[in-house]
């Protein structure tokens, strides 16, 4: 088991997936924009590695074990 291991029955509907990845870029949007660079770049980065994760890697079908 990974430390970071997002690849968990939990995120198997796609719409979590899709959450976790917009809420974590659009808080670092608005870190940046009302001016916090450091919390920008600290959740702009936990948005790509869930961006990379969550639908890059090799992710098992939609489909859950029945």
């Amino acid at each position: 088991m990974q430390f970071f291991d997002l690849q968990t029955k939990f995120f198997l509907p796609v719409w979590r997936r899709v959450t976790v990845v917009a809420v974590c870029l659009c808080w670092a949007l608005f870190e940046f924009v009302s001016g916090a660079p450091f919390w920008g770049v600290v959740f702009g980065s936990m948005g790509v590695y869930a961006l990379w994760q969550l639908f890059l890697a090799d992710w098992p079908d939609d489909t859950p074990d029945t």
